[in-house]
């Protein structure tokens, strides 16, 4: 991973950098995502994946100049847009029965929840809060995300627990944040913030770099990829 975040960055931005993720990175559950448990395209694991995002998140965001945008909210999207539950390539238990409840649709609503009960000084501050959720929930675009109530249990989530932990002021971000421009089960809309559209678009460029074959395309569909 430290020779990850060398081939990007100098010194000084790696000392600020890691300032920035320092919570989540050695937090427990981001570094169990660094193994063969949470292969997450093909045979890159989980935790490579949202670390090179981040590190691409940072790198743009050094170079926007608006006065009111937060490259740190922005890496800590980047950092936390993809910590969903339970692995979901060739895992049964990741099985749903309902097609809007399907991982692709489902996991940036996890990754929300988890993030808010496992992470909560990043979520201190209100405004924050809503920039940093937001982002999460809507980092798929132009995929969909699937809508979410105050009785969650419809959705399949895999963390129902945690999500049953949250403050309401925390539930009602996601509500709020998965029902705009709502077509039926599925919010169809970019992040409101600019931190969360610019980790959308690095998400998208390290994804398709990641892709390495048609079985690794077939599984964002199947969840099922014979080469792991």
């Amino acid at each position: 991973m430290d020779t990850l975040i060398d081939s990007y960055l100098n010194e000084e931005e790696k000392k600020d950098f890691l300032s920035i993720i320092d919570p989540i990175y050695n937090s427990k559950e981001f570094v169990r995502r660094n193994t063969s448990e949470f292969y997450h395209h093909h045979d890159i694991t989980l935790a490579e994946h949202i670390l090179e995002v981040a590190l691409i998140t940072y790198k743009k965001s050094k170079k926007i100049k608006n006065k009111e945008f937060r490259p740190d909210l922005a890496v800590k999207i980047a950092m936390m847009h993809d910590m969903y539950s339970v692995p979901w390539q060739n895992n049964e238990d990741a099985r749903v029965k309902h097609f809007p409840n399907k991982h692709g649709f489902r996991h940036p609503i996890e990754a929300a929840i988890n993030s808010i009960v496992w992470y909560p000084k990043l979520f201190k501050n209100d405004n924050d809060s809503k920039i940093i959720i937001d982002g999460i929930v809507h980092h798929m675009f132009p995929l969909p995300v699937c809508t979410c109530t105050n009785s969650a249990n419809f959705m399949e989530l895999k963390n129902i627990d945690n999500f049953n932990k949250l403050d309401i002021k925390y539930r009602k971000m996601i509500i709020d944040s998965t029902n705009r421009y709502r077509i039926k089960r599925f919010s169809i809309c970019k992040s409101k913030y600019k931190e969360g559209k610019i980790v959308s678009r690095c998400d998208k460029k390290v994804s398709f770099q990641q892709i390495k074959n048609i079985y690794s395309l077939l599984a964002l569909l199947t969840g099922k990829n014979k080469n792991i």
